[in-house]
């Protein structure tokens, strides 16, 4: 079994992190192939930049050249998840939808911590949209950038774990969800600090994934997610690009 792991961004070690959780959660005989989208954002904090990222996404899996079982688009609260369905005949996970769903069978409520508070509607809309928003608690900011992780990491995940426990005790969530793709690994800290499980969507995608593949089950082509109609596309993909 082969499934593609796209971040969302164009930070290669953020995708070698991505890729280093999610092979660790695969089973034996899964191979994941970690991409980095050819042009984007070196982070993703905004509805723009979402966007941009959805159709660099698209376009990394469209450009694979080898056969692949499932895609998990591995970015919090981002688009494209639907558009990706549309393009392919494989399972498509996304790592908001995987954590939060995961989440529910641990306990009756859960929070997501996430990077920053402008960031927060785009994971409530995600979560709102695939109707699991009913059991979110809250959903919670650290106050520094996706790219901190990188720059200083011991303050990134201080932030990340006080508004974890800040979840547990004020907002009574049950399970904490890490809400980025490039907070894979923080789990064992979360956990130590607030007692409660902790879901990283990415290692939540890859399970997901692998039970689709043999259940041997996809995306219905019938109706919402039905192939693109063939027509032309003007100017795409930009020859300048």
């Amino acid at each position: 079994m082969r499934i593609l792991v796209v971040n969302v961004n164009t930070t290669q070690s953020i995708t070698d992190s991505i890729g280093e959780q999610a092979a660790a959660a695969a089973a034996p005989g899964t191979e994941i192939v970690p991409l980095t989208p050819s042009f984007g954002a070196e982070s993703v904090e905004g509805n723009y930049e979402s966007y941009l990222a959805a159709i660099a996404v698209m376009e990394a899996v469209r450009a694979y050249p080898e056969p692949f079982d499932a895609v998990i688009q591995a970015g919090y609260g981002e688009h494209g998840r639907e558009g990706l369905q549309e393009l392919l005949d494989v399972p498509v996970v996304d790592i908001t939808e995987a954590a939060a769903s995961t989440a529910q069978f641990l306990g009756r409520t859960y929070s997501v911590v996430t990077s920053l508070d402008r960031t927060v509607p785009l994971i409530e809309e995600r979560l709102n949209a695939a109707g699991l928003n009913a059991r979110c608690a809250s959903v919670r900011a650290s106050g520094l950038p996706v790219l901190a992780l990188e720059e200083d990491e011991k303050a990134a995940v201080e932030a990340i774990v006080e508004q974890a426990a800040l979840a547990v005790e004020r907002d009574r969530a049950e399970v904490i969800c890490l809400g980025c793709g490039g907070m894979s690994g923080l789990t064992e800290r979360v956990v130590e600090r607030t007692g409660v499980p902790v879901v990283d969507g990415v290692t939540a995608a890859v399970t997901i994934a692998e039970s689709l593949v043999r259940l041997g089950l996809t995306t219905s082509k019938v109706r919402t997610y039905a192939p693109p109609r063939p027509k032309k596309i003007l100017n795409w993909p930009p020859r300048n690009a």
